[in-house]
């Protein structure tokens, strides 16, 4: 029975996890004997192992909750790294989207930018060739009106060249028989080729002056004296000098003269000649030689130098008519011709008067409107001056 108690129990497995109940520990035996010492040697014993087994079966224990306490814990903390970490994600991904939407926005304005950049280079370049070909066509038009305003000054310059040297040498009193070759005698009158205008702004003054102006007429020596009637009209469009043919002026002229005066047998090419004069667009040329193409107005064959095609009449033609740009050539007998350079001559001397190269008083500029009538009466009447 001793060596029962002196055996110790066994210890509990690690599974157990807890001490064996209190029915199973020894309980030591205690004797008054004196051999006391000898007889609890064992019970000391005894419970010294058990003390040591208790202490070796809660060292496990407690080892197991600490490890149970820090499996806990560290799921504690992973559990909440988890959270923090899937807000962080959330987060991130919620500020990469508005990362996105802002970098799909601003794509969508470079884009717009870019359209727009491209529209206006390609309306600067549009405008820009707009303006260039604007400009070339300006320049154009600007040298061409700058051609033709040279070729009309070098023309009134030579006008009024003529009109200075036609006042200076030639007067009625004592007229320059070389610039006047009608006035020449068939014997001393020389060649003439070619159609000649007879430009006079005579400066002769004549005694007779408008009663209506508070002046006596008295006639000159070659017995001339002014019409009021006429003379009222002249003063009238020299006020404001035009050539429209409404004014009581022009009228009378186109009436009693002009009109009588381009009368021709040929009414279809009378109407032409005598707009071309009217616009100052007819050439008078010499005969050349050479051949020309025919033209035929109202049946009548104008290519032959034998027939006016005028009056229709057989004439030797040695001048032709050209009307404005045509190519076409109309011949002419000596007749027709005078009429038709006494109509020019009047309508060169106009409008000198309408441009203001006429710088005399009102008498003398009327008498030689009158002398300019009176050669356009004997044109029409057949008077013509003979050439050699």
């Amino acid at each position: 029975m001793d060596s029962a108690r002196l055996q110790p129990a066994s210890p509990p497995q690690p599974d157990q996890g807890l001490p064996p109940p209190l029915a199973a520990v020894p309980v030591p035996w205690k004797s008054t004997d004196p051999c006391q010492s000898h007889r609890e040697f064992p019970g000391a014993l005894v419970e010294t192992s058990a003390g040591e087994e208790a202490q070796g079966q809660e060292g496990p224990a407690a080892a197991q909750l600490d490890v149970l306490r820090l499996r806990s814990s560290s799921m504690e903390i992973r559990e909440k790294g988890s959270e923090f970490l899937k807000e962080e994600l959330h987060r991130a991904q919620k500020e990469l989207k508005l990362k996105d939407e802002e970098c799909e926005r601003l794509s969508k304005v470079r884009e717009q930018l870019e359209q727009e950049l491209e529209e206006l280079t390609a309306s600067l370049f549009e405008e820009a060739h707009k303006m260039v070909r604007e400009a070339n066509m300006k320049q154009a038009a600007s040298e061409k009106q700058l051609k033709e305003a040279r070729g009309k000054i070098d023309m009134l310059q030579a006008e009024v060249t003529a009109l200075k040297t036609l006042v200076i040498t030639s007067t009625p009193a004592s007229p320059n028989r070389e610039l006047h070759p009608q006035l020449l005698s068939p014997t001393k009158a020389g060649p003439r080729k070619g159609h000649s205008r007879h430009k006079s702004t005579s400066s002769t003054l004549c005694p007779a002056v408008c009663p209506a102006a508070g002046h006596t007429l008295t006639p000159d020596r070659e017995g001339k004296e002014v019409d009021t009637v006429l003379f009222a009209e002249f003063q009238a469009w020299r006020e404001s000098p035009t050539l429209d043919k409404t004014c009581p002026f022009l009228e009378r002229v186109y009436r009693e003269d002009v009109g009588p005066c381009l009368d021709f047998t040929m009414q279809e090419l009378s109407v032409l000649v005598r707009a071309a004069v009217e616009d100052n667009t007819l050439t008078i040329e010499p005969v050349a030689s050479q051949t020309l193409p025919a033209v035929k107005v109202a049946e009548v064959d104008c290519s032959s130098t034998n027939t006016c095609a005028l009056s229709g009449l057989t004439r030797t033609c040695r001048h032709r008519i050209r009307l404005g740009d045509s190519k076409s050539h109309y011949y002419i007998s000596p007749s027709s011709r005078a009429r038709i350079t006494a109509v020019c001559n009047f309508f060169t001397y106009i409008r000198y008067i309408q441009q203001g190269l006429v710088r005399q008083d009102a008498e003398p500029m009327f008498w030689e409107i009158m002398r300019l009538r009176k050669e356009m009466s004997l044109a029409k009447l057949g008077f013509f001056p003979q050439e050699a």
